[in-house]
């Protein structure tokens, strides 16, 4: 009984995880074209997941995942000529943030594919043992 519980941790770590990668990707999609107080464009921001590994927990298959931090991605900046632009500099050229909405929308639906994968292993699981409850009435 206890590995069905691990099973459910290890679901529910994976949907938290995909969670928060949802809302970092929405929050770049947000401030597509934001820029910072200092007149910085808007860095895209990308979770770093980690597998939380034990011996045992390897020897056994449990592994879960967690979120170890959101950091501020180095891609460089949009650069795009546009000397009309009140933001350009001496050359004529405007930095716009390197956040791409293509890739945001294929990260979105990849978040969103991982995290209905974990609800229906936490699902499956549940229903495993609800059966198994009921076999021993």
């Amino acid at each position: 009984m206890m590995d069905l519980f691990r099973t459910f941790d290890i679901s529910a770590s994976g949907m938290r995880a995909q969670r928060i990668r949802m809302n970092t990707v929405a929050s770049n999609l947000a401030n597509f074209e934001s820029y910072r107080v200092t007149g910085e464009p808007f860095r895209k921001l990308e979770p770093l997941f980690e597998a939380v590994e034990t011996a045992e927990g390897v020897q056994k298959g449990y592994v879960p995942v967690r979120v170890r931090e959101i950091r501020e991605s180095e891609e460089p900046f949009r650069v795009v000529f546009d000397p009309t632009n009140p933001r350009a500099d001496a050359e004529g050229f405007v930095r716009y943030p390197n956040v791409e909405l293509v890739k945001e929308m294929a990260d979105m639906i990849s978040a969103m594919r991982s995290y209905e994968a974990n609800l229906n292993a936490f699902k499956t699981t549940r229903e495993l043992a609800q059966r198994t409850l009921e076999l021993w009435r």
